[in-house]
C-alpha cells in the first residue's frame, strides 16, 4: 500500500527550505569517490562507439556494400522503433522490480555484455552467401536483438547512475562523466566511419571494427558490474504494477513537464542530424565536411564539462539548462541563413550548438533523478527504470518521428537525389536544419520556465525521505 502524503510532498516554508538545505549540504552530500564514478562511466566507450555508429553510417553500408534496398533498410528500422516502445518500458519496469546478490540493475548488465557485442557483429557482418528475402530477414532479427541488447544496459545503467548519486550536485557529476566517455565513444565511431568509406574491402574492415568494439564494450560492462555497488535498500521497491508505474510517471508534475520539455528539443536536435548531409552537399556544396563539423559539434560539448558541473553548483542546474536552451535557440536559428560556400559559418554555430547540447547532456538526467526523488516520497516506491524507460524511449522515437518530418518536406518540394535542386527545396533544407530545432528549442526554454523543483525543494524531499527511514526503523 502506498503510503499517504501530501498533494505537495514539500509543505515547507521559506525558512524551512533554506534551513533544510544547509543541514542537506553539510550532512547529506555524498561525494562518489573519483574510481566509482569512471567505473560507472567506462563502459559508454563501447556503446557509445557501436550506439553512434549504427546510427550516423549503417543506413548507407546496408545500402552500399550489403546492397539491401533503401525501402527495406527504411521497413526495418521503423519496425525496430515500434519494438522500443515495448522493450523500453518492459526492460525498466523488470529491473526496478529485480531482486538478487548483484542488486537491481547490474543482472541486467551482465546480462547484456555479451548479446550487446553479438549482435552488433550480426548486423554488420551478414553471411556473405545471404542476399535478397534471406539477407532482409537476417538483419531484422540483428538489428532487433541488437536494439533490444541495447535497451538492456542502457536503461538500467541510467538507473544505476541516479541510485549511486543522491546528492544534488553530485548527479551532475557522475553524468558528466558518463557524457564525456561515451563521446570519447562517438569520436572513435566517426574515426570508424572514415576508415569504412576509405576501405576497398567494407565488409573485412567492418568484422575487425565492430569485433573490436564489441570486445571492448563487453569487457567494461563486466568490469562495472565486478566493481560498482548498489543501494541495498531499494531492493523490492519497485512498482508492483507496471501500468500503475509509468501512470506515476506521468502524474509526476515535475518529471511530466520535464519529458515536455525533452520531448521538444530531442525532436529538433534530431531534425539538425538528419539534415545536416542534404544541407551539406546542396547548399553548401561540402558533403565531404560531414564527420569534420559532426566532430566540431561534439568536441566542446566534452570539453565544456567540467565548467558545467561547476557552474551548476553556483547558478543552479534550472538556470544553467535555460542558458543553454538560449543559446542553441540562437545557434540553430542561424543556421537557416546558410548559403553556398558557409561550411565555416556552420562549424561556428555547430560549436555554439555544441557547448549547449553539452550542457544539456549534463545537467538533463541529473535533473530527472532529483524528479524521481519526489516520486519515491509521494509512492513510496523507487522507479528509476520506469523513469528513464520513458526518456530512451522518446529519444529514439524522436528519430523516426524527425526522419517522416524530412521527408514529407523533401518530397513535397520536388527533391531529386543527386542532381541540383529547385529554390523551394533549398529553402525547405535550410528551414529543416536552422528554424525547426530553433524553434523546438525556444518552446522547451519557454516550458522549462514553469519548472519549479529547485535545490532547495530536493533538499527538502530527501529531509522528509531520511525521517520517514528514521521513523521505519523506531
Amino acid at each position: 500500500m502506498k503510503p499517504a502524503v501530501p498533494r505537495d510532498p514539500t509543505p515547507l516554508g521559506v525558512g524551512g527550505r533554506e534551513a533544510v538545505l544547509g543541514r542537506s549540504l553539510a550532512d547529506r552530500r555524498q561525494r562518489l569517490p573519483f574510481g566509482a564514478v569512471l567505473t560507472y562511466s567506462l563502459p559508454g566507450v563501447g556503446l557509445g562507439f557501436l550506439f553512434f555508429l549504427t546510427s550516423v553510417y549503417l543506413m548507407k553500408y546496408a545500402t552500399d556494400v550489403l546492397l539491401i534496398a533503401p525501402g527495406v533498410m527504411g521497413t526495418i528500422f521503423l519496425a525496430s522503433r515500434v519494438w522500443d516502445a515495448v522493450s523500453d518500458p518492459v526492460v525498466g519496469h523488470l529491473s526496478d522490480r529485480t531482486e538478487s546478490r548483484l542488486g537491481r540493475r547490474r543482472p541486467w548488465l551482465l546480462a547484456s555484455a555479451l548479446p550487446v557485442g553479438i549482435t552488433a557483429v550480426m548486423v554488420w557482418c551478414p553471411p556473405p552467401y545471404l542476399s535478397g528475402r534471406g539477407l532482409a530477414t537476417w538483419m531484422t532479427a540483428a538489428l532487433f536483438g541488437q536494439f533490444t541488447a541495447t535497451t538492456m544496459f542502457a536503461v538500467p545503467h541510467e538507473s544505476l547512475g541516479a541510485e549511486l548519486a543522491r546528492d544534488h550536485h553530485e548527479r551532475t557529476r557522475l553524468f558528466g562523466a558518463r557524457h564525456v566517455l561515451s563521446t570519447f565513444g562517438i569520436f572513435l565511431a566517426l574515426g570508424a566511419v572514415a576508415l569504412l568509406v576509405r576501405s576497398r574491402a567494407p565488409r573485412d574492415t567492418a568484422l575487425w571494427l565492430i569485433a573490436g568494439g564489441g570486445a571492448l564494450a563487453a569487457a567494461l560492462t563486466l568490469f562495472a558490474v565486478a566493481r560498482l555497488r548498489e543501494p541495498p535498500e531499494h531492493q523490492g521497491r519497485g512498482g508492483a504494477r507496471p501500468f500503475a508505474a509509468f501512470a506515476d510517471v506521468l502524474r509526476n508534475p515535475h518529471g511530466r513537464l520535464l519529458l515536455v520539455v525533452f520531448t521538444v528539443e530531442t525532436i529538433g536536435t534530431a531534425t539538425l542530424g538528419i539534415v545536416l548531409p542534404y544541407v551539406l552537399q546542396y547548399v553548401v556544396g561540402r558533403a565531404d565536411l560531414i564527420p569534420q563539423l559532426i566532430a566540431v559539434y561534439m568536441l566542446p560539448a566534452v570539453l565544456f564539462v567540467p565548467l558545467w558541473i561547476a557552474l551548476s553548483r553556483r547558478f543552479g542546474k534550472k538556470q544553467l539548462w535555460l542558458g543553454s536552451m538560449c543559446a542553441l535557440t540562437v545557434a540553430f536559428m542561424g543556421l537557416f541563413f546558410a548559403g553556398p560556400g558557409d561550411w565555416l559559418y556552420i562549424a561556428v554555430l555547430a560549436g555554439v550548438a555544441g557547448i549547449g547540447g553539452g550542457c544539456g547532456a549534463v545537467v538533463a538526467p541529473s535533473i530527472q533523478a532529483d524528479v524521481i526523488d519526489w516520486d519515491e516520497l509521494r509512492t513510496g516506491e523507487r522507479k528509476e527504470g520506469a523513469y528513464f524507460a520513458v526518456w530512451s524511449f522518446v529519444r529514439k522515437s524522436a528519430f523516426g518521428v524527425t526522419a517522416g518530418i524530412a521527408g514529407l518536406a523533401l518530397a513535397a518540394t520536388g527533391f531529386v537525389p543527386n542532381a541540383e535542386q529547385g529554390p523551394a527545396t533549398l529553402l525547405a533544407m535550410r528551414a529543416l536544419f536552422g528554424l525547426f530545432p530553433g524553434a523546438c528549442y525556444l518552446a522547451g526554454t519557454l516550458l522549462f520556465l514553469r519548472f519549479r523543483f529547485t535545490q532547495a525543494e530536493h533538499a527538502a524531499v530527501l529531509a522528509a525521505l531520511a525521517e520517514r527511514r528514521t521513523r521505519s526503523v523506531k
